[in-house]
């Protein structure tokens, strides 16, 4: 067991402890903020990363939060310090929050290394500024615990629940069909997002949230208290006081994200049929902490877990009677055995200690090992000669008939080409054609956005289909549903394989055999290769150039390639 750690062991010490001109003018500066030496002086000093911003609705409640927050770590005898970062607002950043995810991992990783703190706070929920704010605080490696925001209310719509996304899509495509009038669509848009919160599905949000609760960064059951919820207050006080004592006993996220917290990230995800944008996120983090995950054990781990979370878009319902059914404490007990347990969380107990006395007061919403869902989880790794690095398909997600398919592939160049040609009557589309995004990876986007549940043919939507397989370099909302397999790697804007499809090849999808293949032959390849010329960078400077020289592909996690790595960089010389 480690020493606990001494007022003069705390790195906030160089800044405030010393008897030198700059500690002198640190506390003056304090003095200047109306806090007198008996608030910082011996205190850890703890970081609050605040990603709320009025671009970000999921966030809109993190200012009182923090304020929570702020009070759990006076309690415990802490000084926080509130510090805003760089905020992902799913709903509004174009093209793509995931190319920004590493910005803000950027932002997190030096504010913290520039700063007097001891210990951090991460505020985030929605989608990237999850993984974003844990690879920031894995890189920095100082005591750290997330505060997630939690999901809305449910969305209401004349007597029917809506799911954030899931419900979007399904009724888009009605109205698209013609079987959905306007003034019904209008009346969705009023009742679907009734709180703040993230979406209420188990999208990429409610799936990274219980990712990271899994992987033991967060409070014991944090991750599934809806966002208006008076426990949600009490969970943020609670997390402030924790991270006070976590400061002293100086347990940090390296010791706490090892290869078998990660695991059991990944189980927990596939048990709850969660969004395949957890893939890139987790590798990403584990990248950080120095732990192994890669798509080949990912794929091994969703085989061996059942489904049995019965939440939107792989199941019927949603965050809310989640929660109330036994949150995600209840899924880890249900797991039981598939997990290691012995894994370290940021309460000091372990992973099996946290969830021992965890009920499930709801079958139909976590249902029993013994009458799972589905016998597998909710991702699938595919390979073959068009995704040789791999490729995913929530398949949990898709209609079971297209689960083994092959057709005659549809190309669109790019997003402009498909939205100007999806719903021509001359498309040659029916309901066996494979449909083909091209450029739209993570530099072909850039940054991949969600652009992988391409829409429906409006002349099929009209014959009643409402799937179909989708191939793209894309991701895809974690809300999303239907056949359609993402993040093909590598991506077509870098000469992968995806960028030699032409219309009319056939392709063949295989879920169960895990395969994704191009049934044209090697030398036909060959000479489509020679004809490919490689597409312009879109950015010419800045931060866009600087994400086009060096992020990985979707397979490695789309992190930087000079953040990968968990070698040291010493704290800031103080002069």
């Amino acid at each position: 067991m480690k020493k606990r750690r001494e007022p003069t062991d705390l790195r906030s010490h160089r800044w405030f402890g010393r008897d030198d001109l700059r500690s002198f003018s640190h506390r003056s500066r304090a003095k200047q903020s109306g806090f007198g030496a008996e608030d910082i002086s011996g205190k850890p000093v703890i970081a609050i990363l605040n990603t709320w911003s009025d671009a970000n609705p999921c966030h809109a409640h993190f200012r009182i939060r923090a304020e929570e927050v702020r009070r759990g770590i006076l309690q415990a005898g802490g000084f926080p310090m509130e510090i805003p970062v760089l905020t992902l607002g799913e709903a509004f950043m174009k093209p793509s929050t995931l190319l920004y995810r590493n910005l803000l991992a950027m932002d997190a990783e030096e504010a913290l290394r520039a700063y007097p703190a001891d210990g951090v706070v991460l505020m985030a929920g929605c989608d990237k500024t999850v993984p974003a704010l844990v690879m920031g605080a894995t890189s920095a490696n100082l005591p750290a615990l997330m505060v997630p925001a939690g999901p809305m209310l449910r969305g209401n719509w004349r007597g029917q629940f809506l799911g954030s996304g899931s419900d979007v899509w399904k009724y888009w495509a009605e109205r698209r069909a013609g079987t959905l009038d306007e003034c019904s669509w209008r009346e969705m848009e009023d009742g679907i997002a009734r709180s703040f919160g993230t979406c209420m599905t188990m999208g990429t949000a409610s799936t990274m949230a219980a990712a990271v609760e899994a992987l033991g960064l967060t409070l014991p059951g944090a991750s599934s208290i809806p966002a208006a919820d008076s426990a949600h207050s009490r969970m943020a006080s609670a997390s402030g006081r924790r991270i006070v004592e976590m400061v002293w006993e100086d347990l940090r996220p390296r010791e706490i994200l090892t290869t078998a917290a990660f695991e059991n990230s990944v189980i927990a995800a596939m048990a709850l049929g969660g969004s395949t944008n957890a893939i890139i996120h987790l590798i990403a983090m584990a990248g950080r902490a120095g732990a192994a995950l890669d798509l080949d054990r990912f794929d091994a781990l969703s085989r061996r877990t059942p489904l049995i979370g019965n939440i939107r878009p792989s199941g019927e319902f949603l965050m809310e009677d989640f929660y109330y059914a036994g949150g995600l404490r209840g899924v880890l007990a249900r797991l039981g055995e598939l997990l290691q347990t012995a894994c370290l969380t940021v309460n000091g107990h372990t992973l099996g200690e946290n969830i021992a006395e965890a009920i499930v007061w709801n079958d139909e919403v976590i249902a029993p090992r013994e009458r799972p869902l589905g016998p597998e989880g909710g991702v699938a790794v595919l390979r073959g000669n068009l995704a040789p690095r791999g490729a995913v398909i929530k398949h949990t997600a898709a209609e079971r008939h297209l689960l083994r398919h092959a057709g005659p592939a549809i190309v669109f160049r790019n997003y402009d080409d498909l939205a100007a040609r999806i719903d021509d009557p001359a498309l040659p589309a029916t309901a066996d054609s494979v449909l083909v995004l091209q450029n739209a990876g993570p530099l072909g986007g850039p940054g991949m956005p969600e652009w992988g549940m391409l829409p429906i043919p409006k002349k099929l939507l009209a014959q009643g289909i409402r799937d179909m397989v989708r191939i793209s370099d894309a991701r895809m909302s974690g809300t999303a549903y239907g056949a359609c397999v993402l993040h093909v790697a590598p991506e077509s804007f870098v000469g992968g394989p995806l960028a030699l499809v032409r219309d009319g090849d056939i392709i063949e999808l295989d879920v169960p055999e895990r395969r994704l293949a191009l049934r044209v032959d090697d030398e036909e390849l060959s000479r489509r290769r020679a004809d490919w010329t490689p597409p312009a960078i879109q950015y010419p400077r800045g931060f866009g150039l600087m994400h086009a020289q060096h992020v990985t592909q979707a397979d490695r996690g789309c992190d930087f390639d000079f953040l990968e790595g968990t070698a040291p960089i010493a704290d800031p010389e103080i002069h």
